[in-house]
């Protein structure tokens, strides 16, 4: 990435691109703000006290890590990201409490370190079933004892397919779709961004994202398989729904 990246981007045009990038993800996942309470609100009850290091996976230009950093001020949050753009953004805006890594999730060791909570909205989709799988026991190994992975995602509940079928597609969906495209659009317009965005291209060029969606309980399976011994689905909005998954407590934590 060119060194020169963060510097070159106005605070006010990054400022107002993270903006609309919040009301374009609302657009796709619109329980997003119950989905972050119940995130947190999880968290809390589960810990004796405040995570001390959190990691968002595929954190794009760090708006939730940033939540995530003002909810627990005393952790080290970590976002990993593989497009060069949604990293720049987020160097660009984020504090220093938040560490920001160039990373691909399917190459072995992308969590590097041990994690009290990890996160992944709207991001497993970009891989395939088996890089899904790796990434859970990837997670499940970067956890520490009693540590919690929540993934949000496209997950249609198997047992309620006609309501699924009703809900395919979303209230707002081709809106959503139309206002990615355009704020990709303007970010296109903008100089500073010409070489990340070329960057960007030949990244998802050599990997497309996947498109894999899977029902809630086949990523359910996937996360046993991994090792995860308590598993659930923890929110649910239409077809979005995000999974729990808890590594074992030790010392006779809760």
């Amino acid at each position: 990435m060119p060194p020169t990246a963060r510097a070159t981007l106005d605070p006010a045009r990054l400022a107002g691109w993270r903006a609309s990038w919040t009301s374009v993800m609302a657009g796709f996942v619109p329980g997003m703000p119950r989905l972050e309470a119940v995130i947190t609100a999880t968290v809390d009850a589960l810990r004796p006290g405040p995570p001390a290091r959190i990691m968002d996976v595929g954190g794009g230009p760090g708006v939730l890590a940033e939540r995530l950093s003002a909810q627990w001020p005393d952790a080290h949050v970590t976002l990993v990201d593989i497009d060069p753009v949604l990293l720049a953004l987020a160097r660009g805006a984020l504090p220093g409490s938040v560490a920001v890594i160039d990373a691909d999730l399917t190459s072995p060791g992308w969590a590097a370190g041990t994690f009290d909570l990890i996160t992944a909205v709207m991001t497993v989709h970009y891989l395939g079933p088996r890089e899904i799988r790796a990434f859970y026991r990837e997670a499940r190994r970067a956890l520490a004892p009693g540590g919690v992975l929540v993934v949000a995602d496209l997950m249609p509940d198997a047992g309620l397919p006609s309501v699924m079928d009703a809900l395919d597609p979303a209230a707002g969906e081709a809106a959503a779709e139309l206002a990615w495209a355009q704020w990709w659009g303007t970010l296109a317009e903008t100089p500073a961004l010409h070489d990340l965005l070329t960057a960007r291209t030949e990244i998802f060029r050599r990997r497309p994202p996947s498109g894999f969606v899977a029902e809630s309980s086949w990523h359910l399976d996937a996360a046993r398989e991994a090792g995860f011994g308590e598993t659930g689905v923890l929110w649910r909005e239409g077809r979005h729904a995000a999974l729990a998954a808890r590594a074992a407590a030790t010392g006779g934590g809760r």
